[in-house]
């Protein structure tokens, strides 16, 4: 009985220290299956194929500088949030909109801009190196693995993709150096004077902005016709040598009728909590969302119903706050 339970005791410490805590993206989380509640807070359990990892969510920047005790009277879970009527700049509403934060993968949209503005050839293949793997985690993509421009940018975009995103900056003539050199002109050009770009992927927290700076990258986004689609698109399947791999958008409201989206990107990191950002079409007007720093994985969508049902209530052609 003694042998079987030093036994018992080795195997249960092998298991606690292969479990040890570790930031993840918001393509981790897509990627991650359902799981029962834990009685452990901030504790999120991913079952995987093989492994089970356990994650914890350190608090975000937001809550540790006291943003997320803000109160609104949309009762949003965001810390900071901002709507934009697109076409007369009005702003319908704001809470934190100046406030300098990690933005995670919103970042990406950055990364599309730049990408598609620099001209290169689309149908260009671009194999994955071991600097995408080094400084990308959570993707299903290999070393070795060759796609099109086309292909990176899409699922950087649609699934948040973050060794496709970094994949793009390395590829691009002068290295991602330059490449994150453009990505803070590019900024500059738009008006986001609070924006800051260290790496094309948002995995870093040095990647930071403001609502009201992302509100003027989104408004520009949405007439890039190529972000467009492949920011919205519900799915992409992918030929990677023998296997067929699929992936799905990040942004569950792309697939739901009730929305209208022109353009969309999420984010999560530890540091910026969980982000969205979208050009929509609610009650005949184009808007521009921006939610940061929201508290849970779903709440930012709770948020996004919370704002459209909101504006679908206000009096037709009269100024809100």
């Amino acid at each position: 009985m003694r042998f079987f339970h030093i036994l018992f005791v080795a195997l249960a410490c092998t298991f606690v220290l292969s479990a040890q805590a570790q930031p993840h993206s918001d393509k981790a989380h897509a990627l991650s299956k359902k799981s029962k509640k834990s009685t452990v807070p901030h504790k999120k359990i991913a079952h995987h194929k093989h492994t089970t990892r356990v994650a914890y969510e350190l608090p975000s920047m937001g809550k540790l500088s006291g943003l997320q005790n803000a109160s609104d009277h949309l009762n949003l879970k965001s810390s900071v949030a901002l709507v934009v009527d697109q076409d007369t700049h009005e702003v319908l509403f704001s809470k934190n909109d100046s406030v300098i934060l990690p933005i995670a993968s919103i970042t990406k949209l950055m990364t599309a801009v730049v990408t598609t503005e620099a001209n290169l050839p689309m149908n260009d293949v671009i194999t994955l190196t071991n600097e995408d793997i080094t400084h990308a985690s959570s993707s299903r993509l290999r070393a070795g693995t060759s796609m099109t421009r086309q292909e990176l940018l899409h699922l950087a975009l649609m699934s948040s993709e973050n060794r496709a995103a970094y994949a793009l900056g390395r590829s691009y003539p002068g290295g991602v150096e330059e490449f994150v050199r453009l990505m803070n002109t590019k900024a500059q050009e738009l008006g986001m004077t609070n924006t800051h770009y260290v790496e094309p992927t948002g995995l870093s927290s040095d990647n930071r902005s403001t609502a009201q700076d992302l509100a003027k990258l989104v408004a520009y986004a949405s007439h890039n016709s190529t972000i467009s689609e492949f920011s919205t698109s519900h799915g992409y399947q992918l030929a990677v040598g023998k296997r067929m791999m699929q992936y799905v958008n990040t942004d569950r409201l792309t697939s739901n009728p009730n929305w209208d989206i022109d353009v969309q990107k999420t984010g999560f990191i530890n540091a910026a909590g969980h982000c969205l950002v979208m050009q929509t079409k609610i009650a005949g007007r184009k808007l521009v969302m921006v939610l940061l720093d929201s508290v849970g994985k779903y709440s930012r969508i709770g948020d996004a119903e919370r704002v459209r049902a909101w504006v679908e209530s206000l009096p037709a052609n009269t100024p809100h706050t």
